[in-house]
C-alpha cells in the first residue's frame, strides 16, 4: 500500500517490518487534534495521508471562531474534518445551528462527532448527544455522516453504580436512530490498553442488536505518566492495570508506551474473525500528534478510505 504525501527526515529511524494484519486495521485510521495543538503543526500534509478523518475536539472554552479556522485550515489541506459537538456547552438550538452553519459555510464540514461533553452540568439547553440528534438540524443541513461516543470499559458519569445498564439504553436509542434515518452512523470510542475487554465489549453489542460501525480508540505513543493521568481523568477503567503494572517495571517507567500490543491483538482478532464490528482506529494523540502520526506511518497506516466508514 503506497503511502502519500510523505516526507520522512533523514534523521528518522528505519521503519519496523510491517505485521500484514496491523496494517490492514490501520486502515482508515483517524486522528484528533485540537486548535492549540494544530496551531503547532506547520504542515499536517508532512504528517498525515490525504484524505485522514480529522476529529476536532471541543473544550469548554474554546472559542468557536478558533474551532471553524482550524477545521477550513484541514479542509483546504485535503483531509475529512469531523468537528465535535459537545451538547452540554451549547447554550440553544439557536447557537447550534449557527456552528452548524458556519463549520458548513466556512469549511465545507458534513460530519460531526456528538457527544454529550465534558462538564457534569449542562450550560445551556442540551445535555446529551440524543437531544442535539433529534433537533434535526444536521439532518436539514444535509450532514452524512454523525459519530457518537462508545464506551468500551463503563462511563460512570452515565452510569454510576459501575453498570451500564443507561450506557446500553442510549445505544439502542442510537442504533434505532440510524435504522430510522438515512444518517451514517459510528461509535467512536474512549481509549483503552487492553485488547480482551474490548473484544468482550464489542461482542456484547453485537449480541444486543448494536450494529453501528465501531471505530476504537487508542492512545498514541507517550510518556507513561502522562497516560496514567489522562486514563484516571477519562475514568478508563480494567485496563488501567496494564499502565499500572508497568509503572512497577523502572525499567520501563522512562520509556514511552505505545499502543502496539492491544492493536496487535485486536488486529489478529479481526483477521480471524472478519465480523468483528470494529471497523476503524481513531487516534487520541496524548504524546503528541507528530509521534502518533510517525508511529502510525511505520506500522503501515495509510488512512486511505476514511470518506467510506
Amino acid at each position: 500500500m503506497a503511502l502519500l504525501n510523505f516526507k520522512r527526515t533523514a534523521a528518522a529511524m528505519p521503519a519496523p517490518p510491517v505485521n500484514p494484519e496491523l496494517e490492514a486495521f490501520l486502515d482508515g485510521y483517524s486522528i484528533e487534534v485540537m486548535p492549540r495543538t494544530a496551531e503547532k503543526v506547520e504542515d499536517f500534509r508532512a504528517l498525515l495521508p490525504e484524505g485522514t478523518r480529522v476529529y476536532i475536539a471541543h473544550i469548554e472554552g474554546t472559542p468557536i471562531d478558533d474551532m471553524v479556522a482550524t477545521a477550513a485550515r484541514l479542509a483546504a489541506n485535503g483531509y475529512a474534518v469531523m468537528p465535535h459537538f459537545p451538547a452540554r456547552i451549547i447554550a440553544d438550538k439557536a447557537t447550534l445551528a449557527d456552528w452548524i452553519a458556519r463549520y458548513q459555510g466556512e469549511a465545507g464540514v458534513d460530519q460531526a462527532l456528538l457527544l454529550a461533553g465534558g462538564p457534569p452540568k449542562p450550560l445551556g439547553a442540551f445535555h446529551s448527544s440524543m437531544q442535539l440528534m433529534e433537533t434535526g438540524l444536521f439532518d436539514k443541513a444535509g450532514f452524512k455522516r454523525l459519530h457518537v461516543a462508545g464506551h468500551p470499559e463503563g462511563n460512570r458519569d452515565i452510569d454510576p453504580d459501575g453498570g451500564d445498564a443507561m450506557v446500553m439504553e442510549a445505544l439502542r436509542w442510537k442504533q434505532d436512530f440510524a435504522d430510522r434515518t438515512d444518517a451514517e452512523m459510528a461509535l467512536a470510542t474512549q481509549f483503552a490498553f487492553e485488547a480482551a475487554p474490548v473484544i468482550a465489549w464489542a461482542d456484547r453489542l453485537s449480541a444486543e442488536g448494536i450494529r453501528l460501525p465501531i471505530h476504537i480508540g487508542i492512545a498514541g505513543p507517550a510518556k507513561l505518566q502522562t497516560l496514567i493521568r489522562f486514563a484516571i481523568a477519562c475514568g478508563v477503567g480494567p485496563s488501567l492495570d496494564v499502565l499500572q503494572k508497568r509503572a512497577k517495571d523502572v525499567t520501563k517507567l522512562l520509556l514511552p508506551f505505545e499502543p502496539l500490543d492491544i492493536l496487535t491483538k485486536l488486529a489478529a482478532h479481526k483477521a480471524a474473525n472478519p465480523d468483528f464490528n470494529i471497523e476503524a482506529v481513531h487516534f487520541f494523540p496524548l504524546g503528541g500528534i507528530k509521534t502518533n502520526a510517525q508511529w502510525a506511518i511505520d506500522h503501515g497506516g495509510a488512512s486511505t478510505r476514511p470518506a467510506n466508514l
